[in-house]
């Protein structure tokens, strides 16, 4: 059905169009790759950093895609405390979490999971990018922090609600008469009920038209989610799935059943995951591993002799030892963490490695000084300037003030192109009705209906499609779009007297 993940990666750039995003990401986490993916859509760039298949981190020049923005968007920070915290991050170097933290504004766990949350959504946004061109870079710098994601998960997600639908038709083609069948033993993503139905009616081999009558889905939301199962492999055509070998099957092993001891009282070490002083010491020593060099990380000076070395090993490996946790998630983390140290340990106790250590600091602390050269990443940063679809947005209103029609849509696209939020979305189909109202009037239709299935609370849209509709002299459409534009805010007279006009018109 689809390409190999290895034929997939063997072009190093190309477009979104050529190989679709979904079809990327899958193939990175198939072959398990390490290295950056660098997205570019006109004004807009993003940096996306896998490790082992999985996507770790996300850079991009979108402000709103910033954590300060996003905490202030969310209600977790203050807009004053973010400024506030962002000139100290300027000045210091310090990044803004751990600004963050030390000042209690967040706590370590509270970060991390913003942080996850944050490059959840600027993932995502990544499927809406069917235009852009990508670059795989191999030496990447690696990121100070990172946040695993699940893949499949985000496939699935991205596939279902930000893929345009001309997309995922172009990329996904098939007969009325093929069939679908559920692969044997392929590993998902967790299944919302939608996804589960679907996956359920996969085993009875329907064809599109069957599976669209069983599920009870739209044909939209139906090719969407079979689109993405058949991309992280979970579906594929029923006969591709015949003709694929069968799994051996191992003996069924003999089971003794061991003799069970009831204890006489508690043993052992309890778990520490609901102690919230080792959970949040667990967290910010994983957000800050990555950053550290050895010596740093265990704490140690750099003339240290080997039996300081190795108690510093033992502290630190029994103070966040995975045996200590519980919660998988926490778990990994000690152990992500046992891993770093013992490396670390392993590189210091070696006098060769030590010494190039020394060596590494000595030429940091003249980058400090500001001998060296900018890194990668902070290249990335100097020549990107922040987007910020906020402003975009405020340009394009002083535009559509001035009846300045086609300003007011050119920086409405780029507000939708940064942040396609339905206010952004209404305003440049009114855009574009002004600049052409004979021509534009059933497309602009369009785009406001489909804004108001997105937010149907939106009342300048309301409005806009009163406007539009009594334009194209659609008088019952534009009495009642009036109406639900003055109930949701009854203090503008004006909607009264929009709908006592159309009324009259009506009645004719």
């Amino acid at each position: 059905m689809f390409p190999a993940p290895s034929h997939v990666l063997r072009q190093r750039e190309g477009t979104l169009a050529e190989v679709p995003f979904p079809l990327l990401l899958n193939a990175l986490a198939a072959e398990e790759r390490t290295c950056t993916l660098e997205l570019k859509v006109r004004q807009r760039e993003k940096r996306i950093t896998f490790e082992d298949g999985a996507p770790v981190a996300c850079v991009s020049n979108l402000l709103h895609e910033t954590l300060g923005k996003f905490l202030v968007e969310k209600g977790k920070l203050g807009e004053a405390d973010y400024q506030k915290t962002l000139s100290e991050s300027i000045q210091t170097g310090q990044a803004i979490g751990t600004l963050l933290v030390q000042k209690g504004l967040l706590s370590p766990f509270d970060l991390y999971k913003q942080l996850q949350a944050n490059l959840g959504l600027s993932l995502l946004d990544c499927f809406r990018w069917t235009d852009a061109r990508y670059r795989l870079i191999a030496d990447a710098e690696p990121p100070d922090t990172s946040v695993r994601t699940n893949t499949a998960q985000l496939i699935l997600t991205g596939v279902a609600s930000m893929m345009p639908s001309d997309a995922v038709a172009t990329h996904f083609r098939f007969t009325e008469e093929q069939r679908f069948a559920q692969v044997p033993g392929g590993e998902g993503p967790k299944l919302s009920a939608k996804d589960a139905r679907l996956l359920q009616a996969l085993r009875l081999r329907p064809t599109f038209p069957e599976l669209v009558d069983r599920t009870g889905l739209d044909m939209d939301s139906a090719m969407r989610r079979l689109y993405a199962l058949c991309v992280i492999g979970v579906a594929d055509f029923a006969d591709a799935v015949d003709a694929r070998p069968a799994p051996a099957v191992a003996p069924a092993p003999v089971v003794v059943e061991p003799e069970v001891v009831v204890p006489a009282g508690p043993t052992g070490t309890p778990f520490s995951d609901e102690d919230e002083t080792v959970r949040d010491g667990l967290i910010s020593a994983f957000l800050a591993h990555r950053s550290q060099d050895p010596f740093t990380l265990l704490g140690v000076p750099e003339d240290v002799q080997p039996l300081t070395l190795r108690k510093a090993f033992l502290t630190l490996a029994d103070r966040f030892n995975p045996l200590r946790f519980q919660t998988v998630e926490l778990k990994e983390k000690a152990e992500v963490l046992l891993a770093a140290y013992a490396r670390a340990f392993g590189v210091l106790s070696e006098p060769d490695l030590a010494a190039l250590w020394r060596k590494r600091r000595a030429a940091a602390r003249e980058k400090e000084r500001g001998s060296a050269r900018p890194t990668t990443a902070e290249q990335f940063r100097i020549k990107t300037d922040m987007l910020d679809g906020r402003t975009q947005f405020t340009q394009g209103k002083a535009r559509l003030e001035a009846q300045n029609f086609a300003g007011a849509f050119e920086y409405f696209e780029y507000a939708c192109d940064i942040e396609p939020r339905p206010m952004h979305l209404a305003y440049r189909a009114w855009a574009r009705y002004l600049m052409k109202p004979e021509s534009n009037g059933a497309q602009v239709l369009q785009e406001l209906r489909d804004v108001l299935r997105q937010e149907a609370g939106l009342e300048e849209a309301w409005y806009f499609l009163g406007e539009v509709c009594r334009g194209e002299s659609q008088w019952e459409q534009a009495e009642d779009a009036y109406r639900k534009a003055f109930k949701l805010n009854p203090k503008n007279r004006r909607y009264a007297d929009l709908v006592q006009e159309t009324m009259k018109r009506t009645k004719r």
